[in-house]
């Protein structure tokens, strides 16, 4: 298939899939229990006040008004108010989003890095010493609680120890006071270390367990025993011929992992109280602002979806025998 024909084609399932999910998030946040109004007014309120406030947000209109006004605002770059800050979702968002970009795709990163090194090195090494290791601890990587870990590092290495700060991402007194710039960027690292540790930990065991699962079938190949044939270092056998080809499952991994870390793994952002988009989803979802939830989970689902795709061409990219 033409590659440009592949892309339009993709480009419109991926379009229609968005209008679908943008739809479901719609009515599924509506027809859930509760209401905005209850959850960010005072409970003294007047029915006549409450119901002006409902009038405001346009809550009073039918469901099929209220969401004909949403897509015609949503494809006009309008994402709506935020019920309980009062301003624009796309402004919250923009606020939120860099915190969870730089300690999700960090580690998200540093984690597939070290997973695929780990890895190629655990199946060359099929069967040694150096293997057990570390397939054993790969697989106690792979199978911790994340909630659970979290707070034991959380009170390991910031309570116990005192180490690390307990939470947030900057200390106020620094940035109050008009430290200098350097230091409120080591500020910053400091609060980031304790939660990149444990997403790191976290993590890396899968990586390395993908990468060492898809080196050994690429091992058996018959390309291999030819290059071996040739005389090649078990080196550039290792790195140049056969990682390359092994990479194509963790390329898939890494791709949908940096398209999820979006969303801020909630729960971790709400234990080390990371001020990111996982964190600000939790609170708009259980507060019913709607605006604000479906903001935030429209960005998800966008850059997955983008993920997926450009996973797709990476694919063709990384082994020639693949064609559109």
């Amino acid at each position: 298939m033409n590659r440009i024909v592949f892309i339009s084609k993709k480009a419109v399932e991926l379009f229609i899939l968005f209008f679908l999910i943008l739809t479901v998030l719609f009515f599924l946040f509506r027809l859930a229990p509760g209401d905005p109004v209850t959850r960010m007014v005072d409970p003294m309120l007047t029915p006549e006040d409450a119901a002006h406030i409902i009038e405001q947000m346009g809550l009073d209109k039918p469901l099929t008004t209220q969401y004909m006004i949403y897509v015609k605002n949503f494809f006009t770059g309008n994402f709506g108010f935020s019920f309980h800050y009062g301003e624009p979702v796309a402004r919250v968002i923009m606020a939120r989003l860099p915190c969870t970009l730089l300690l999700f795709t960090t580690s998200t990163l540093l984690a597939a890095l070290a997973g695929v090194f780990l890895g190629k090195i655990s199946a060359w090494k099929k069967g040694s010493r150096m293997d057990g290791v570390l397939s054993i601890s790969a697989l106690v990587c792979h199978t911790l609680f994340v909630p659970w870990f979290a707070l034991m590092m959380l009170w390991m290495l910031g309570f116990q120890v005192g180490w690390f700060p307990l939470g947030g991402i900057i200390s106020p007194e620094l940035w109050i006071e008009d430290a200098p710039f350097g230091l409120k960027v080591l500020d910053v690292i400091h609060h980031m270390i304790l939660p990149l540790l444990t997403l790191f930990i976290i993590h890396v065991g899968s990586y390395l367990l993908l990468m060492r699962s898809s080196m050994l079938s690429v091992l058996k190949e018959d390309y291999i025993l030819t290059a071996r044939a040739k005389g090649l270092t078990d080196r550039v056998i290792r790195n140049r011929h056969a990682a390359k080809n092994a990479a194509l499952p963790v390329v898939t991994s890494v791709g949908l992992s940096l398209a999820f870390s979006i969303n801020g793994g909630a729960l971790t952002e709400q234990i080390f109280t990371w001020p990111g988009i996982g964190r600000e989803l939790i609170f708009a979802v259980s507060n019913n602002d709607y605006p604000l939830a479906q903001g935030c989970f429209l960005l998800i689902a966008a850059v997955v979806l983008s993920a997926n795709f450009i996973v797709d061409l990476l694919y063709a990219w990384l082994d020639p025998r693949i064609h559109y």
